[in-house]
């Protein structure tokens, strides 16, 4: 459930939104086909909604604006036409670089057989065959997975905007949230995010002072060589941003709890790559050879 995250934390969002690092060919194949199996629309389109996000954000020119409410910034957006000012507004953001990427012209183009298989044939396949489980229960809990992993990235949009604490700037809505970063494996520092979206971990710590699962892929991804040209904010300048406009000493003690969970986040985080890699591996085995 949480590799299929990595399309959206690692591929739409920090990828193809913000451009936050660079990927190889093969990586983004990889994460486009996890982005697919997300089925939270087609790379093209989710960062587009996001960039308008960010330039406009908790305005009526964001998607989903939190100042309309939790129900609204969680799922109520996608239940109603687009504010005029959400049209007028995003015509203005740039979107050339991600149309001229062909993988993503691939996907979107191809966009709906493409989540039939990957969002729901290949995983009720896997269920049933390595599992055992009948059709029926193998297909529900497909439906399960998908219907937690879009909750979990809405809490972004909805929690994350609304509750928890603001150490980078107090002016904004966006929050740092406990929950929202572990149920999105490394998206709830949002107020650092909004601060400084083109830092490719979405945060200050490393993912050996806190758990983010998507950072600690990224840099895998960087030592394989599959992924180059991280980038990551100074922080003197961070330092600087929080003495101008966020709160000194909440950012202090945010910081020190993070840096004392080193020992734990770090066993997490490498007993997760050491399953990730041999369990990816033997699926992979078994489906296609």
């Amino acid at each position: 459930m949480k590799r299929i995250g990595f399309g959206v934390t690692c591929g739409a969002h920090r990828l193809w939104s913000h451009r936050t690092y660079e990927a190889t060919l093969p990586l983004r194949i990889f994460l486009m086909i996890l982005n697919t199996a997300s089925l939270q629309n087609d790379i093209y389109e989710w960062s587009r909604d996001h960039r308008v996000h960010h330039k406009f954000s908790d305005t009526d020119a964001d998607p989903h604006n939190s100042t309309r409410g939790f129900f609204f910034a969680h799922m109520g957006w996608l239940f109603c036409k687009k504010h005029p000012h959400v049209l007028d507004k995003g015509k203005t953001v740039a979107l050339d670089d991600i149309a001229a990427d062909p993988v993503v012209a691939f996907q979107r183009q191809f966009y709906k057989p493409l989540t039939m298989i990957f969002t729901f044939y290949i995983p009720t396949y896997i269920i049933c065959y390595y599992f055992g489980e009948d059709y029926y229960s193998a297909f529900y809990l497909s439906c399960f997975r998908y219907c937690f992993s879009l909750h979990s990235t809405w809490l972004v949009n909805s929690a994350a905007h609304l509750y928890g604490v603001k150490p980078y700037d107090t002016r904004i809505n966006p929050r740092e949230s406990k929950l929202v970063q572990i149920l999105t494996v490394g998206e709830g520092y949002h107020n650092y995010h909004h601060v400084f979206p083109f830092d490719y971990s979405a945060s200050e710590v490393s993912w050996t002072q806190d758990l983010n699962l998507s950072t600690m892929f990224i840099d895998l991804c960087a030592k394989l060589g599959l992924a180059y040209n991280l980038k990551k904010v100074d922080p003197k300048l961070i330092q600087s941003r929080v003495e101008r406009t966020g709160d000194v000493t909440l950012n202090q003690i945010y910081l020190e709890n993070r840096s004392g969970s080193f020992k734990w986040t770090s066993v997490l985080s490498l007993i997760y790559l050491l399953l990730i890699i041999p369990v990816g591996v033997v699926l992979v085995r078994k489906v296609f050879f």
